[in-house]
């Protein structure tokens, strides 16, 4: 029997495959364009471009991987007998190169982090005086950037059942995040950790788990809350669990090894919202109703890519943003409620008694335009007694640090220096690094 051959692809075929190919290859250049600088950044265009630029910007090795394998598929099919195959494999290279110089952006996150907290910290990093810690390992392995969004850190720092620090269900319950061998009389410092999700979504398992993990590894116990949500709930019950969170967080955390007296907080988003209002209305009645004698101040907070304006003063906020908030979340309008907005906004409680800041943000953010950080944080420098830091990240979308990538991870250490400088600035001095080396 003679051999069986594989029948010449006709004119057509080549053409139709060669089409195919391009059209797959343009859908692929026009993401990376998109991931290197969004095709909108404010109203419904920036909302609808964020998520591929997003996945896109901190993972565009497996970008490229992914857009390599199609076009080998392509090319074992025929692609290259035509002018449009060409064409496509063209834009695909200049696509691999776009990605590579993405990757190389965000490489550059770990100076950028470095200069923020020089500049935050300013003269308290005076040779001799210094009060930051040493530089944490920043552990950019293969296994860590390959496994992305994969990576299971809660099996490592999480045990036992979520704890209840409030009547509403599984909304008033949290997680705490420690290593397994900590000491319970260790005393370690805590962050407090507020998801984001535009008041309407998300929960304690979805976001900073990276960074979580890094301090849990490095002495520190964490603490991730859910809290209510819209429409169910209306404002002021966001803030009010958060404050009941802290207050819980105070009264129990050294059960669990933890310091009540060095209590941070932090969040993304509508958690930078959260945790930034947190931390500058410390001990405020309307916000601790049935609770208000409860001590809810905290030593630090770390907003990451917050809104920080509810009513849009200065015009660096999303137009768009009012209807939603009005139908939703305060159930009310601007202009007929403009005080309680004005309560609900951080920038109306920036004053001289604030806490230190870090405030991360990123330049491609989409859904919180970087004007208003920028906004904020000259607010912040222009009040505050207390240091505050910004970094600001090229080519960062938001939410740029759910997952491990190299942002991701130069932001966890980052964050670890910071809150560490804090703590050795208000004489809390015991080495959390010690202790985590001590307990191997």
């Amino acid at each position: 029997m003679a051999p069986m051959t594989r029948a010449p692809r006709t004119t057509d075929d080549v053409q139709r495959t060669g089409r195919r190919f391009l059209a797959v290859s343009a859908a692929g250049a026009l993401n990376t364009a998109n991931a290197r600088k969004p095709f909108g950044r404010r109203g419904r265009v920036g909302t609808f471009t964020f998520f591929p630029g997003w996945l896109t910007s901190e993972l565009p090795l497996h970008v490229i991987g992914w857009q390599a394998l199609a076009t080998a598929g392509f090319v074992k099919r025929g692609a290259l007998r035509s002018k449009e195959g060409w064409l496509g494999l063209g834009l695909s290279a200049a696509s691999w190169y776009a990605l590579r110089e993405v990757w190389k952006t965000s490489m550059q996150a770990g100076e950028v982090f470095d200069h923020a907290l020089e500049e935050g910290l300013g003269d308290e990093l005076d040779e001799g005086e210094s009060p930051m810690a040493p530089h944490p390992e920043v552990e950019l392995t293969r296994r860590r950037l390959v496994q992305g969004p994969l990576h299971n850190w809660r099996k490592g720092y999480v045990s036992g059942p979520s704890l209840s620090y409030g009547d509403a269900g599984r909304r008033n319950q949290l997680d705490i995040w420690k290593r397994p061998d900590l000491p319970l009389d260790a005393g370690a410092p805590v962050l407090l950790q507020v998801h984001g999700g535009g008041w309407v979504i998300g929960n304690k398992d979805q976001q900073a788990m990276p960074l979580m993990a890094h301090l849990a590894d490095r002495g520190w116990v964490c603490v991730s809350i859910n809290y209510r949500l819209s429409p169910r709930a209306t404002w002021p019950d966001h803030i009010v669990d958060v404050k009941r969170a802290i207050a819980w967080v105070k009264a129990n955390i050294a059960d669990h090894g933890g310091d009540p007296d060095f209590v941070c907080i932090t969040g993304g988003s509508a958690g930078g919202h959260l945790s930034s209002l947190a931390a500058l209305s410390a001990n405020e009645p309307e916000f601790q109703p049935g609770f208000e004698e409860a001590d809810t101040s905290v030593r630090a907070a770390v907003p990451f890519y917050g809104v920080y304006d509810w009513t849009n003063r200065d015009g660096t906020g999303l137009a768009s943003m009012e209807g939603m908030l009005a139908r939703v979340v305060l159930k009310s309008k601007l202009a007929d409620d403009r005080d309680r907005w004005e309560q609900a906004s951080t920038m109306s409680w920036v004053g001289p008694d604030a806490p230190p800041f870090f405030v991360v943000h990123g330049t491609n953010d989409g859904l919180v335009p970087v004007e208003q950080a920028r906004s904020f944080v000259a607010m912040l420098r222009a009040e505050s007694k207390q240091p505050v830091a910004y970094a600001e990240l090229p080519g960062a979308q938001h939410a740029f640090e759910v997952f491990d990538s190299p942002r991701t991870i130069y932001s966890s250490g980052a964050v670890h220096r910071f809150l560490e400088a804090v703590r050795v600035r208000e004489g809390h001095t015991a080495d959390t690094a010690d202790t985590a080396e001590a307990t191997r």
